[in-house]
């Protein structure tokens, strides 16, 4: 079973969008779990209506008690999966849902991350701030030159984990979306498989985004020293 995470904050203009984008083009067995802070979030009265509209779906709302914030929010989540794999995905409509069924094929290849790439060839980013872009795609070649590791984009979100490995990991997260590269990382050194497939990721149209570049750029750099240390040096100390 394929666990889709969404985490949520007033994402009212979005979410029925999300769900139903995700209802038309994926095939593979899912579920949906959308992870909120607080009972007033306005994305709940929407996704509950949702919920009503598609008897059929499999839609369960869960509240964030780690914290608030994207990262606590994320990580109540991924805590909540026992079994099959976990892909996260913004209400925002910025991730593309058509390559989900091509991420979980390769999860039941055996693959432990199966990360959606906007650098790899036929990915694209479209919209959003150009220094943040270009950052970003930085991060990822230079850290696939420099440690190894198997993608072109270590820093997007849309990421499909195995339960398995993510049973395993220890997240220490506290700065945003930094978990998805601390995964990944941690995921590398400890030897387990990773693939990627090309996406397309498109900047919101709607509601507000909360990503803070600056804030979060130093929380980034501990997990790509960490994965350079460990190719050259053979530690992450």
């Amino acid at each position: 079973m394929l666990h889709v995470l969404i985490p949520v904050y007033n994402e009212k203009d979005n979410i029925r969008r999300t769900l139903d984008e995700l209802e038309s083009v994926v095939k593979a067995s899912y579920d949906v779990t959308i992870v909120y802070d607080f009972e007033e979030d306005n994305t709940l009265p929407e996704a509950r209506a949702w919920a009503v509209e598609h008897p059929e779906a499999k839609l369960t709302l869960l509240r964030n008690d780690l914290g608030k914030g994207v990262v606590n929010a994320m990580k109540k989540g991924l805590g909540s999966v026992r079994d099959g794999a976990a892909l996260v995905v913004m209400a925002d409509m910025a991730d593309d849902l058509r390559v989900v069924d091509a991420m979980a094929e390769r999860m039941e290849a055996g693959y432990d991350v199966v990360c959606g790439s906007r650098y790899m060839p036929g990915g694209r980013q479209i919209g959003g701030p150009p220094l943040k872009g270009f950052l970003s795609r930085m991060a990822g070649l230079s850290l696939r030159f420099f440690s190894g590791i198997p993608t072109h984009d270590v820093t997007n979100s849309f990421k499909m984990y195995s339960a398995s490995l993510l049973q395993g990991v220890t997240i220490e997260s506290s700065g945003g979306f930094e978990i998805g590269l601390e995964i990944l990382v941690k995921c590398f050194v400890s030897g387990g498989r990773i693939t990627e497939v090309p996406s397309t990721w498109r900047d919101r149209t709607a509601g507000e985004s909360r990503f803070q570049m600056w804030k979060w750029i130093p929380h980034y750099l501990k997990w790509y020293w960490l994965a350079i240390r460990w190719r050259w040096l053979g530690t992450g100390n």
